[in-house]
């Protein structure tokens, strides 16, 4: 995600087809059902010469006149444009960025795609002792992480391959070679003030738990007695700074700051005497040593003797001559289709930065830079003007990106009509309220339910929603709806976009 959102709902929303949504009050979460006006409203048929009127009704209401919206809709079967709105003009997009990278992997790397690590003995192996350093060369595999089940069992897998391979004592150390990328972890444009966030967290091409890791903290044995904060796992490289008190009665509110380039973290607020303990995910600072350090502890608990340190290979004062050395095994991820799930699904923002950096690197250029010049290949071959997009980070976060609701239909449409991409691609996108993506709690009882498939974006004073809907005739439609410069209730826009989805299924010609 890229950022958590505040859910409100309005009660004249629903009752004046969105004419006073300038005078709603935030109250409880929002979710349109049919047992509200605005879904009952939305629930009767369309017809596509209506369909103009009935959408300009819900973004050109009052309350919106400060902000601007960016829509696009057209027929998948005809082609046909059955509604625009400021469809050319640029539009920050948030992680409906994602859909222009995740195509251009596709295109280029093909939904079977694989990242390989390699384990690389940089000295002899005798009698069960490598006489030298094991080096992990990585090409930026995502996918050495928690999601369905440790984020160890990668590593512990590793350790079952290298006592196979005769290996039980490194007199050596563990060296994190994670060259396939460039050194700059972060996205341009990604603000100073949330980069110790989870969903900020540097990219690289050795990548372990998606570079995340966990501040622990717990109450003190006395109201006015300093907080307990404790890294899980220890291997995270971060430095505490707690400032946190434990306060006899209250609410716990805990809060964590680290600077770009820093590993030191700052943890301040209180939290209550009768509390648990609080958890809050944090990014690392270096992706590469803490994959090392994470991958040398796991080895010393299986029994693996080990004489060196853990580091980043670029960071080793005599770093070891790769030319030679013996291959011990060689890691492969899930398919990028599988990756692709996660990146979509639940937009995650490490893995658009690692698709970004691994099309580049598979062109020669494991940079961000690298990696847009792919994109914008492949946007040119599919028709889209250079002046349709501005392309600044692979996920989103950044507030430099600028893309068209039309260049976004463009792409999404050749995703939908190119037979190699179509299932693979529709697999990816979050389904409306279902399957516990981005808009899982949206749609619901409503003809949108089990129908949208559509990737959300959202940054702060952004929402969008791009995707496809079958209207009630069967006609597929390709859509792109973009907000940006509101101030109203994040839930406010969902809504009004939502029901500009839902008039978007009743549809019948």
């Amino acid at each position: 995600m890229l950022t958590l959102r505040l859910r409100h709902t309005c009660c004249p929303i629903l009752l004046a087809g969105l004419l006073t949504l300038g005078a709603c009050a935030p109250k409880a979460p929002a979710v349109v059902t049919p047992a509200t006006p605005a879904a009952a409203a939305a629930a009767r048929p369309v017809s596509a010469r209506a369909l103009p009127a009935e959408l300009d009704r819900i973004f050109g209401a009052p309350a919106f006149d400060r902000m601007q919206w960016g829509v696009m809709v057209q027929s998948l079967a005809s082609g046909e444009v059955l509604y625009q709105r400021n469809a050319s003009k640029l539009m920050m997009p948030a992680s409906n960025m994602k859909v222009l990278t995740l195509a251009a992997a596709a295109d280029r790397l093909g939904w079977d795609f694989t990242w390989n690590t390699r384990l690389l003995a940089a000295g002899p192996i005798e009698q069960g002792v490598l006489h030298g350093d094991l080096v992990v060369v990585g090409s930026g595999d995502p996918t050495i992480n928690a999601r369905g089940g440790s984020a160890l069992r990668v590593f512990e897998r590793w350790a079952d391959l290298l006592a196979a391979a005769g290996i039980r004592r490194i007199e050596g150390r563990i060296l994190a070679d994670a060259r396939a990328f460039d050194r700059e972890g972060l996205g341009a444009g990604w603000a100073w003030d949330y980069l110790e966030a989870s969903y900020a967290a540097p990219v690289g091409a050795l990548q372990f738990n998606e570079d995340v890791a966990e501040a622990v903290v717990r109450p003190g044995p006395a109201a006015g007695a300093p907080a307990v904060v404790e890294m899980r796992p220890a291997e995270s490289g971060l430095v505490v700074d707690s400032r946190v008190v434990t306060v006899a009665g209250g609410s716990t509110d805990v809060r964590l700051r680290r600077l770009p380039g820093s590993d030191r973290l700052t943890v301040t607020g209180q939290i209550a005497l009768a509390a648990k303990e609080v958890v809050r995910l944090t990014s690392v600072d270096s992706p590469a040593d803490f994959f090392a350090r994470a991958l040398r502890s796991t080895l010393v608990g299986r029994g693996f003797e080990i004489t060196g340190i853990a580091l980043d290979f670029e960071r080793a004062d005599v770093p070891p001559i790769l030319e030679g050395a013996r291959e011990i095994f060689v890691h492969q991820s899930p398919p990028l289709a599988e990756a692709a799930r996660v990146l979509m699904k639940v937009s995650q923002n490490l893995y658009a930065e690692t698709f970004l950096k691994t099309v580049g690197a598979r062109a020669g250029d494991g940079s961000a830079a690298g990696g847009q010049k792919v994109v914008e290949e492949v946007l040119q071959s599919w028709g889209v003007p250079p002046d349709a997009y501005v392309l600044a980070d692979g996920s989103g976060l950044s507030r430099y990106n600028y893309v068209t609701a039309e260049t976004l239909v463009t792409v999404l449409r050749h995703l939908y009509r190119d037979e190699k991409h179509r299932e693979a691609f529709l697999a990816t996108l979050p389904v409306g309220g279902q399957d516990g993506g981005t808009i899982a709690r949206r749609f619901k009882g409503t003809r949108g339910e089990n129908n949208v498939r559509a990737k959300t974006g959202s940054i702060a004073h952004v929402s969008a929603l791009s995707g496809y809907v079958t209207t009630m005739g069967g006609e597929p439609l390709v859509f792109s709806i973009i907000a940006n410069h509101f101030t109203q209730p994040q839930a406010t826009i969902d809504t009004a976009t939502d029901l500009a989805v839902e008039r978007l299924a009743w549809i019948r010609r």
